[in-house]
């Protein structure tokens, strides 16, 4: 796996949480009249920043966005399948480097 290829699944994994800690915020305040919703949408940006090279790469941070107007319905339904969905991509690139990482081991042990 090239460098490129780690940053990018190491900043989508830093999406991933981040849009984690959203739906959790989302989730616990869904009763508040005042709460505006949040999101995380980051994957455009991360793939505009990967065509881009390293450099833009490396400075890419994915960012949490509120929604315009307050007391919006959250949908809990709709909230505890995006926190499934964003839980399952995180443990896949989380599987993904940590077989890497094994990779790297054994090249450097001299596959021992």
């Amino acid at each position: 796996m090239s460098s490129v290829s780690e940053t990018v699944a190491i900043k989508a994994m830093d999406g991933l949480y981040m849009r984690a800690a959203a739906i959790a915020e989302n989730i616990a305040n869904s009763n508040s009249q005042t709460f505006h919703i949040r999101s995380v949408a980051f994957e455009d940006a991360l793939r505009q920043a990967a065509e881009q090279g390293i450099d833009a790469l490396s400075a890419f941070e994915p960012r949490m966005q509120a929604a315009p107007m307050a007391g919006s319905d959250v949908r809990l339904d709709l909230e505890m399948a995006s926190a499934s969905a964003t839980s399952l991509r995180y443990s896949a690139l989380s599987d993904v480097l940590n077989r890497q990482m094994q990779l790297n081991r054994l090249a450097i042990r001299g596959g021992q």
